[in-house]
């Protein structure tokens, strides 16, 4: 007779897989890594926003400025004021105050801040070539160096200071930058998150700030602040 050994079964591998159960393919395993990599972003984001709010809000002038030249950037009439008491007080020999406006004249300045005539023609300078932060950088620079400065107060909102300060050490990390803020008076309440107007100056800072930080960095998308510059270039 002959052999009558069963022939093995091969199962199908297939068929052990438990059923309902699909496989991990490489797209899925991409979302789910990808979603992690957008938690991770979201997180990092976030936990940033919390500290530039705390530097922010914490942040106070030093108890006795003392610089070279003050250099206040315009947004507030506040921080020109500010700029001007520093300068009587000599907290420095020489003001710019930088990205004033074409049509805004010396003498309009000097009534707004009440300073005095004799303080205005002798110590003051009135920048009207920067037309955004990076031009304030690059206007200060300008003026820094053509004065021999090595050390200068700059004057401006707490929420401005720090991109304010990444842009003019960008533009000139050799010179001393002191932080002179002013305290916007939405921040200065513990609980400024409430107020949807505070709210919304610091999330369109913070994103700035990212903004410029990324710009600096690469080096993509950097423009020039200066009117003169853009006037030039447009000949």
């Amino acid at each position: 007779m002959g052999d009558t050994t069963p022939n093995p079964i091969h199962q199908d591998p297939e068929l052990d897989r438990p059923v309902g159960l699909p496989r991990r393919g490489p797209i899925r395993r991409l979302l789910r890594w990808g979603g992690f990599g957008c938690l991770l972003v979201i997180a990092l984001v976030f936990g940033g926003f919390l500290r530039f709010a705390d530097s922010v809000t914490t942040l106070r002038p030093p108890a006795e400025p003392k610089a070279d030249a003050i250099v206040v950037l315009t947004g507030g009439y506040q921080r020109i004021d500010q700029a001007v008491e520093l300068l009587q007080k000599g907290a420095g020999r020489r003001l710019l105050i930088s990205g004033v406006h074409p049509t805004t004249t010396p003498a309009q300045i000097r009534k707004m801040t009440q300073g005095s005539a004799d303080l205005f023609s002798c110590c003051v300078d009135i920048g009207y070539d920067a037309i955004d932060t990076i031009g304030n950088a690059e206007e200060a620079s300008n003026w820094i160096h053509a004065k021999g400065y090595r050390s200068v107060l700059i004057v401006t909102n707490n929420y401005h200071m720090p991109r304010s300060l990444a842009e003019l050490s960008y533009v000139d990390p050799d010179i001393e930058f002191i932080a002179y803020p002013v305290v916007n008076s939405d921040l200065k309440s513990s609980n400024w998150f409430t107020d949807p107007n505070a709210m919304r100056v610091m999330l369109a800072e913070y994103a700035k700030v990212l903004l410029a930080g990324a710009r600096n960095i690469t080096g993509f998308g950097r423009h020039t602040g200066l009117r003169s510059a853009n006037a030039s270039g447009q000949q």
